[in-house]
């Protein structure tokens, strides 16, 4: 397949999809709706929405609708204020993932500036919830900065939501260093990113660390190269990379169509940069099953040797 770059134009047919329908959407769609949840799945119509569903996967947006900070290449609703936070909100994640039978769960947030602790307390309590109800669940936070330029506050609140015991940390740069002002609201920070991620790390040393890039904003090979090794400096194990497509004409253009090709020549990069699993493509998302496979494999195994050593312990006390 050509490498060739491709400009702005139609849709390539890599990326024409039909949208998820069936039964098995649509009986998941209704136990969501029962319990007045979301998904991100839905909000952002996700090509690959039916696929980890049936595989036992999905990835649930808390503390409302309303994010307070204005990237612009979301289409969440802004505010300088978010909706109230709605305190049964962690008991019914944690029923819907019983009821839909999932394996692994996303647990995604708007950002919450207008909260004293970011929301993180909110996040903590929701990875509790599910934990309660079944152990075995494997929970991705993938939370927001926490205003990371506050050292001090920035690691209260990444303490606290690693106080409910996710399995996975996980905080998207989202671009290249030169596009973050362009691309992202002007309180993030592209260091300040890397940064909660290493926090993330040195407080949990065993944790899984994730972060994913859009692709397609006007980034260039040596930028994208630049970016995974700062995400390795910074001690990130797991990466995506996926097409940037663009929401409303008021959002950001999509400056090129990236081919599966070169997201095959980048995944091999990566994974020679060191990083634990890699999941490149055009309608790759940072929620995305096939880097969960892979991460529930890790975890399950690092689960198993860990009791084998307890009963070892045992055994010989």
């Amino acid at each position: 397949m050509s490498t060739q770059r491709i400009t702005p134009g139609p849709k390539p047919a890599w990326l024409k999809v039909p949208i998820p329908a069936g039964p098995t959407v649509a009986g998941l769609e209704k136990v969501l709706r029962d319990r007045n949840l979301h998904t991100v799945c839905e909000e952002a119509r996700c090509p690959n929405m039916g696929e980890c569903w049936a595989s036992g996967t999905a990835t649930f947006m808390v503390l409302g609708d309303t994010c307070t900070r204005g990237c612009r290449f979301c289409a969440v609703k802004t505010h300088s204020q978010g909706t109230p936070v709605d305190l049964d909100e962690p008991e019914q994640v944690a029923e819907a993932c019983v009821a839909m039978g999932l394996k692994y769960v996303v647990l995604t947030m708007v950002d919450r500036d207008d909260l004293p602790d970011g929301g993180a307390g909110h996040v903590a309590a929701t990875v509790q919830a599910i934990k309660r109800r079944n152990p075995e669940l494997l929970v991705e936070a993938l939370v927001g900065d926490f205003l990371a330029g506050d050292p001090k506050t920035t690691e209260a609140q990444i303490e606290a939501v690693l106080a409910g015991q996710p399995d996975v940390y996980a905080h998207n740069i989202e671009t290249v260093l030169r596009l973050t002002p362009r691309v992202r609201d002007h309180r993030c920070s592209y260091i300040g990113s890397l940064q909660t991620l290493r926090t993330a790390k040195r407080l949990r040393p065993e944790i899984v660390t994730k972060s994913s890039l859009m692709l397609g904003l006007g980034e260039s090979e040596r930028e994208v190269d630049q970016a995974m090794d700062d995400l390795r400096e910074f001690g990130v194990d797991v990466v995506t990379f996926g097409q940037y497509l663009r929401p409303t004409l008021k959002h950001l253009p999509v400056k090129e169509h990236v081919t599966p090709a070169r997201f095959q020549a980048l995944e091999q990069r990566a994974l020679k940069k060191g990083f634990l699993y890699v999941a490149a493509g055009p309608l790759v998302r940072s929620s995305y099953k096939a880097a969960e496979y892979y991460i529930a494999g890790m975890l399950r195994q690092r689960r198993a040797i860990d009791a084998a050593r307890a009963r070892k312990e045992n055994e010989s006390a």
